[in-house]
């Protein structure tokens, strides 16, 4: 079973960094691509950034020139740096992965992001 565990989160002021990781672990193969959705409370949850295998980067438009996806394909691992961050930036941040030819989608279990001074 696909198990993703996610690390990074925290309390920051405005205008500071953090980097979320997130590592994939278990049995499966071919992985479609991996990425970020956030809720905030009262919120829908909405996509940050989504990196495919081959490498295809998408951001939203709130956080484009501010958080940055990369991903080590040997360690199915993602990473989401986050620069300048505003206090509208705190929310809940989800991992996902999509694999296999079924396209299965696999979620953590969210981890905490405070921008507030």
């Amino acid at each position: 079973q696909v198990q993703l565990v996610e690390s990074g989160g925290g309390l920051v002021q405005p205008g500071g960094s953090l980097n979320l990781s997130c590592a994939a672990s278990g049995s499966f193969v071919s992985i479609k691509g991996m990425g970020w959705y956030r809720q905030a409370p009262g919120k829908e949850r909405e996509l940050v950034a989504s990196i495919s295998s081959d490498d295809n980067i998408n951001y939203s438009d709130v956080v484009k020139g501010r958080f940055t996806i990369s991903r080590n394909n040997g360690e199915n691992t993602v990473h989401l740096l986050m620069n300048n961050l505003k206090p509208e930036d705190t929310a809940v941040y989800y991992c996902y992965v999509v694999y296999g030819i079924s396209i299965t989608i696999r979620w953590g279990q969210g981890t905490q992001v405070t921008v507030s001074s």
